[in-house]
């Protein structure tokens, strides 16, 4: 099978990247616990891959860490893709919550940053909004808020 992209509900192409992504941020803190890895699967399997090609790809990134973009624009972007992902089978679970805050946290955010941030995606994507515009929108609420 090619992992090389995976559409999303709202028919946007995601590279392997993204997912990759997911392996890792789950493995952030050294292991990948039951309900991470169950998440994992949910998540591949939205995208057509079977159990034994998710554990082969999570296999494959053992070794590997998460290094998020420098800027906040590329932070962001890998961010409103995990949502979009999470978003894909319009539920969305406490354990897909925590992977989006293990995310952001590994992107650079603040707490109180995480929790407007994750909302805003949330939400936004479930709306329609483009990345562009709820980037303008975090920008200006970031901004002005302490």
């Amino acid at each position: 099978m090619n992992f090389s992209d995976f559409i999303t509900h709202s028919g946007k192409r995601i590279c392997k990247e993204y997912y990759v992504h997911l392996v890792q941020v789950s493995k952030a803190d050294g292991t990948i616990d039951p309900t991470e890895l169950e998440l994992l699967h949910k998540e591949g399997r939205k995208f057509g891959l079977t159990d034994p090609e998710i554990d082969k790809l999570i296999d494959s990134e053992i070794n590997h860490h998460y290094n998020p973009p420098y800027s906040l624009e590329g932070k962001f972007q890998h961010l409103y893709n995990i949502a979009e992902m999470v978003l894909a089978d319009d539920v969305v679970s406490e354990g897909e919550i925590k992977l989006i805050r293990k995310f952001a946290i590994e992107a650079g955010f603040d707490d109180k940053t995480i929790t407007r941030l994750v909302d805003l995606l949330l939400k936004g994507v479930e709306a329609g909004k483009d990345e562009e515009s709820l980037l303008a929108e975090f920008r200006k609420k970031h901004l002005f808020r302490d």
